[in-house]
């Protein structure tokens, strides 16, 4: 366990004990937030599966070029798929906290996961609903800092939590270890509450979060030699070399780098004589296997061991191998995941709940899956400023296709208490999808999106920035210790290699660029603002 882990839990175990003994912590309550009304009589049931780091490049349903992802595809099937889903602050902590209250991160208050820990006496969705009649649990990742409320049932995993014989902390105070692959465990209670520990006469809202497919990419034992034998397209602009994006050059997500991606950890390369910065970490996550899931590991990934180093790649070739493991690994978590999102579908069209239940499928963020050379997160740039957004619509909604509409994360939180029969509190943020679930095109609809990014110096080092998205450009200022901006022209550079800002000709696009980053944090009342004015 890290020292950050062991925080957490001193924090949730000691300062937190009597909430976890069961005591009531009340919602900060003030004139604009108080308890809505209920607005119908006859309320949803909400099941609300969200993964870590996710991407949609990683899922058929909108990319077919790597894998397969048949029960993920068979919720945008039955419902709707969101062309245009985004985040408000792509990083996990964060963005948790923007789904939970509706609101950007400046307002919850959790801007990061190095310094923050999210109020939990603050108003979330699940408060709002408890009010409303239903009952509430979420089990899995939770990853705020603070123990969960708002919820009759919970069950979470401390931090980041583990693939292996994972821990969770109860709503006893006690912690746990559950036998089995994270994945699996998390689908298992999940669906135990739904059939045999709710109240039946209640309509209910669970929110299923789950590890995976977070780094370090450890695959359950039945998919370890899954897509060996695959060999994936590299990414056209793979070897970008950030020519005019100050920002991105000081990044340290490079899959190529040993510093950034570590051979051991994350690739499973392990070799007593070689020391990696994270191989500590690797020693670790391998001991909490049992002794069944490390033959079945051993057996896979010891004659890749011993290939790789009697090769002795270097340069490109290095680069590419450790591009093809990272993609071979990240796969088989998906696979797993794929498979108890089936499991989830199957249980309630066997206990009859599909036609009353909104199922909604999304991550926290999206990934780099060797764009610009990288993984992981951070940047608005798209791939991990969209995330991907299905929904299975209950009996009565008729709407089935592609929504293009502007959604962002701040939206689900309003969504799920209008689908409640619940009004929408003053203070949250976010706006309800549900007209365009019906099929509705609202002509007031959000034409751009506002974005916030906040956690510098930190792991991966990328710089702060806040940004404003259309429908064809975006415009991003990375500030702090760095004073640089960025404009990108998405109908014609899509991948975003080529920053225009400053560039002849481009002077009108920035100033309606400026003037509408200028209305957002107006709007959404960001602080930011005065530190770093815009004069139009």
């Amino acid at each position: 366990m890290t020292s950050r882990q062991n925080e957490y839990l001193k924090r949730q175990l000691g300062i937190f004990a009597p909430i976890a003994a069961g005591l009531c912590v009340p919602m900060a309550m003030n004139a604009q937030d108080k308890a809505p009304e209920k607005t119908n009589e006859k309320p949803l049931n909400i099941v609300y599966i969200m993964t870590d780091d996710h991407t949609m490049q990683m899922m058929s349903a909108y990319d077919t070029r790597h894998i397969e992802t048949p029960n993920l595809d068979r919720v945008a099937a039955d419902g709707v798929r969101f062309t245009n889903s985004f985040v408000a602050n792509s990083l996990s902590g964060p963005s948790r906290a923007c789904m939970i209250t509706g609101k950007h991160s400046h307002k919850n208050g959790f801007t990061d996961n190095e310094n923050s820990v999210f109020d939990n006496t603050q108003p979330t969705f699940p408060k709002y609903l408890q009010k409303a009649g239903y009952e509430t649990a979420v089990i899995g990742k939770w990853h705020l800092e603070s123990l969960p409320t708002g919820f009759d049932h919970w069950e979470i995993v401390p931090g980041q939590g583990d693939y292996y014989q994972p821990r969770f902390i109860q709503m006893t105070g006690d912690t746990i270890i559950r036998k089995g692959y994270l994945t699996n465990v998390v689908t298992d209670l999940s669906i135990d509450w739904m059939e045999n520990q709710r109240n039946k006469e209640k309509p209910f809202c669970i929110l299923i979060h789950h590890k995976a497919i977070h780094r370090n990419w450890m695959p359950d034992t039945m998919y370890m030699d899954l897509y060996e034998d695959k060999v994936f397209d590299l990414p056209d602009n793979f070897y970008d070399d950030y020519e005019g994006r100050e920002a991105a050059k000081t990044a340290e997500m490079q899959i190529a780098s040993p510093h950034d991606m570590d051979i051991i950890y994350d690739l499973k390369m392990w070799n007593p004589d070689v020391n990696t910065r994270l191989k500590g970490a690797h020693r670790a996550i391998y001991g909490r296997m049992d002794s069944a899931q490390r033959a079945k590991y051993d057996a896979v990934y010891n004659p890749l061991i011993e290939d790789f180093y009697s090769k002795n790649l270097e340069g490109k070739e290095l680069a590419e191998w450790k591009y093809q493991r990272y993609m071979r690994d990240y796969a088989k978590v998906v696979k797993s995941l794929d498979d108890n999102v089936g499991r989830v579908l199957d249980y309630l069209e066997e206990a009859g709940l599909l036609d009353n239940t909104l199922v909604v499928y999304t991550s926290d963020q999206g990934f780099y899956m060797g764009e610009h050379g990288w993984f992981d997160k951070r940047f608005m740039y798209e791939e991990s400023f969209s995330t991907p957004l299905v929904m299975r619509l209950p009996e009565g909604f008729d709407r089935r296709g592609d929504i293009t509409e502007f959604v962002q994360n701040i939206d689900y939180a309003p969504t799920f208490l209008e689908i409640a029969g619940v009004e929408k509190p003053a203070d949250m943020q976010g706006e309800s999808l549900l007209p365009l679930l019906k099929g509705e095109h609202p002509e007031d609809w959000r034409t751009d999106l506002y974005y916030h990014f906040y956690e510098y110096p930190a792991e991966h080092a990328v710089k702060r920035h806040y940004g404003v998205r259309d429908d064809r450009y975006k415009l991003i200022h990375f500030y702090n210790d760095i004073d640089t901006w960025e404009l990108y022209d998405l109908q014609e550079d899509p991948r975003e290699m080529n920053n225009i800002y400053g560039k002849p000709g481009t002077e009108e696009i920035t100033k309606r660029m400026m003037k509408k980053l200028k209305e957002n944090q107006e709007k959404y009342d960001d602080p930011i603002r005065e530190k770093y004015p815009i004069e139009l």
